[in-house]
C-alpha cells in the first residue's frame, strides 16, 4: 500500500490507517533525494500518514542533513530540562531560553551550540528563520504566549500540559494550529503508552459496557508544592530579586508581583494567577484515558464544591463534576474529579467504587453497566477490570491503534511522533485537536472553584449564561506588552 496524502498533521491520530513499512521507507527515502531540506519542511503540513506498530518503526529515523529539524526550547529548568534533552535526541537544538540564568547556562552546557535568551519574544523575533519547531516548557501561564506567537510564525509546537492556563487561549491554541497547518503534540506522556492505547480499544469494544460515570483522583499538591491551607495569601517580605532571575519576564501576561521564592523556580503551581492546581497538573494525565475512549468532548455543565476558596492560591480540596450529552450511540456520561485533604484526610472517592481493590494515590474508575475499569495510576498504562471473578480469562481486542516500537520512554516517544509528524508522519495522538478540548474543559473546573456556581456551559461561545462572572476566568486579562 502506497503513502496516503494531503492528510493534515492536525487530523486525530485516532483514525491512523495502517499502511506497509517497507512502502514508507522507499517513500521517504525518495522524498530525501527529491526534496531540499526547505522544500521538504514547508510541505509537512500536507504530506501523509505513516504507522509504526510494536517494534516495526514505519518511519525510519534518518540522519539526513535533509530531515533535521532544528529546534527552539523555551523553559528549560524543571520539565524543560528533560523536554529539551528529549527533543534533542530527533532534532537540532539550535535556540534554547530561560529566564532563569543559571538553568540556562545549565543546560547550555548540553547544548553549547545553541544560542541562548532570557525571552522569547527575542528568541522568536531573531532566529524565526533558523527554527523549523518550538517546546514550550515554562510555568502554565506563559504556556500560549509563547506557543501562539511561534504557531503564528509557523512553527511546529510542542507544549507541556496542562496546554494553557486558561479554557480561552486553548481554544485559541486549536484553531491557531488548524489555521497554521503546524504539527503539534501537548505533553501528557501517558498518550504514547500502549498501556493507554489498550485501554482505549478494550472501553470501545464494549467490554465494560455502556459507561456513564467516570471517577478520578489526585495525589496532588501535598509534597509536591504548597497552596491552602498553608499558603493563603501573598508573602509580606520582598526579598531582593537575585541576580539572575529575569523577574518582569516570569511574570509576563501575569498581574505584576514582587519576587518571592514562593513563587519561583518551583511553587508557582498553586497560585491561580500562574498555575492550573492539582487539576490543571494532572488531569490531562489522569482523566485522558476515559476522555479519549469514551469520546467525551466539551461538557455542557460543570460544578463544584471545594475549600475555602481564597483570591490567590488553590483551595485545600475539590470535588469537581462535568456533565457530558449523549455523544452518537454513547450515553450522556458523569465524570468527578477528587484532590487534596479534606478534614485531614485524602480526598478521595467513595471506598464502595472500588470493589475491594485498595484505591491508589491516582487513578481513574470507568463505570460500565457490565464492569469498571480501573486504572491505578496517573496515565492510564495499567488498568484492571471488576469484579476480577467475571473477568477471567478475558483477552483483549485486536490493536486498532498505534503503537510505538519497544525500548524507549513515553516521553521521548511523545517527542518522536511529533518529530515524525513534522517529517509528514501521523499526527500524534494529543495533538492540538485533541488536547485543547480535553484541556478546555479540564479547566472549566477551576472557574466552578472560583465562581462557586454551577456552570452551564455553551461550548460554542465559551460563555455561561447562567453565570456571567464566569467570564473572566475563562478569558482572562493579559498585561500590556504580553497580549496574545
Amino acid at each position: 500500500m502506497s503513502r496516503r496524502t494531503n492528510l493534515p498533521t492536525t487530523n486525530s491520530a485516532l483514525s491512523l490507517d495502517m499502511g506497509s513499512p517497507m512502502t514508507h521507507r522507499a517513500d521517504a527515502r525518495a522524498n530525501r533525494r527529491r526534496i531540499s531540506r526547505r522544500r521538504f519542511l514547508q510541505n509537512t503540513a500536507s504530506l501523509g500518514a505513516a504507522f509504526w506498530v510494536a517494534g516495526n518503526s514505519a518511519w525510519a529515523d534518518s540522519k539526513s542533513a535533509n530531515d533535521i529539524v532544528n529546534i527552539a526550547c523555551i523553559g528549560v529548568g524543571g520539565k524543560g530540562s528533560s523536554d529539551t534533552d528529549q527533543a534533542g535526541n530527533h532534532g537540532n537544538i539550535v535556540a534554547i531560553c530561560d529566564i532563569d540564568e543559571q538553568r540556562l547556562g545549565k543546560k547550555g552546557e548540553a547544548f553549547p551550540k545553541a544560542k541562548k535568551f532570557v525571552d522569547y519574544r527575542q528568541l522568536l523575533d531573531e532566529m524565526h528563520k533558523q527554527i523549523d519547531a518550538v517546546v514550550v516548557s515554562t510555568p502554565d501561564h506563559t504556556h500560549a504566549p509563547a506557543a501562539v506567537r511561534a504557531m503564528r510564525l509557523g512553527k511546529h509546537v510542542y507544549c507541556q500540559k496542562p496546554l494553557t492556563h486558561s479554557a480561552w487561549e486553548a481554544r485559541l491554541m486549536r484553531d491557531t494550529a488548524r489555521q497554521q497547518k503546524v504539527a503539534t503534540q501537548m505533553g501528557n506522556q501517558g498518550t504514547a503508552d500502549s498501556g493507554l492505547r489498550a485501554g482505549v480499544e478494550i472501553v470501545r469494544s464494549g467490554a465494560i459496557g455502556p459507561v456513564r460515570e467516570v471517577v478520578a483522583w489526585t495525589n496532588r499538591p501535598f509534597k509536591y508544592w504548597k497552596q491552602a491551607p498553608d499558603l493563603v495569601a501573598r508573602p509580606k517580605e520582598m526579598p531582593d530579586v537575585p541576580s539572575h532571575v529575569h523577574w518582569d519576564l516570569f511574570i509576563g501576561a501575569a498581574p505584576m508581583r514582587a519576587y518571592h521564592p514562593v513563587y519561583h523556580p518551583h511553587d508557582w503551581r498553586g497560585w491561580w494567577d500562574f498555575g492550573t492546581g492539582s487539576l490543571g497538573d494532572m488531569a490531562c494525565h489522569t482523566t485522558n484515558l476515559p476522555f479519549m475512549a469514551l469520546k467525551l468532548g466539551y461538557p455542557t455543565a460543570v460544578s463544584a464544591i471545594s475549600g475555602d476558596v481564597n483570591p490567590e492560591t488553590y483551595p485545600a480540596w475539590a470535588t469537581i463534576t462535568y456533565e457530558f450529552p449523549a455523544r452518537g450511540d454513547l450515553p450522556p456520561c458523569k465524570l468527578t474529579w477528587y484532590e487534596g485533604a479534606k478534614d485531614g484526610q485524602r480526598h478521595l472517592p467513595p471506598a464502595e467504587l472500588f470493589q475491594g481493590e485498595k484505591p491508589s494515590d491516582s487513578g481513574c474508575l470507568i463505570i460500565g453497566e457490565k464492569g469498571t475499569m480501573f486504572s491505578p495510576n496517573d496515565y492510564g498504562a495499567n488498568h484492571k477490570l471488576l469484579p476480577l471473578k467475571n473477568y477471567e480469562g478475558y483477552k483483549p481486542p485486536e490493536p486498532t491503534l498505534a503503537r510505538h516500537e519497544l525500548g524507549r520512554g513515553n516521553d521521548d516517544n511523545q517527542k518522536l511522533e511529533w518529530v515524525r509528524a513534522i517529517k509528514g508522519g501521523p499526527a500524534p495522538l494529543s495533538n492540538f485537536d485533541y488536547a485543547a478540548v480535553l484541556t478546555e474543559t479540564m479547566l472549566l473546573g477551576n472557574v466552578a472553584v472560583r465562581t462557586g456556581k454551577r456552570l452551564d456551559y455553551d461550548a460554542e461561545t465559551q460563555t455561561c449564561k447562567n453565570c456571567p462572572q464566569a467570564s473572566q476566568f475563562i478569558k482572562p486579562e493579559f498585561r500590556e506588552g504580553w497580549k496574545i
